[in-house]
């Protein structure tokens, strides 16, 4: 049996992983002209991933240098999640060891 806190933390991190992709394929999808922003159901979806996503990836965007037209912030932001997610894992398997639990 997993603690449900776990599972919350797991679901929640893994869930803004798949918001931060789709926000960077659909900004691909804009700027290729693949997708017209003019049509309302694409202006919302794109103004909803901008503002869920963009408070994490600003402070990213103004630590990194100039690339030119490529942005990797999301990558960087995918990184630091994963490495979040592993480090609770690690964290409650520790707690999980000194309470002789096992």
């Amino acid at each position: 049996m997993t603690n449900p806190f776990l599972w919350l933390a797991s679901t929640l991190i893994w869930t803004y992983i798949y918001i931060v992709v789709a926000s960077a394929i659909l900004s691909w999808l804009v700027v290729f002209g693949v997708v017209n922003t003019r049509n309302q159901f694409v202006a919302m979806a794109v103004d909803f991933l901008y503002r869920v996503t963009e408070p994490a990836l600003r402070p990213i965007r103004r630590l990194m240098p100039n690339l030119g037209g490529i942005d990797i912030s999301p990558i960087i932001l995918i990184i630091g999640l994963g490495f979040l997610l592993q480090l609770i894992y690690w964290l409650y398997g520790m707690a999980f060891l000194s309470s002789g639990r096992i």
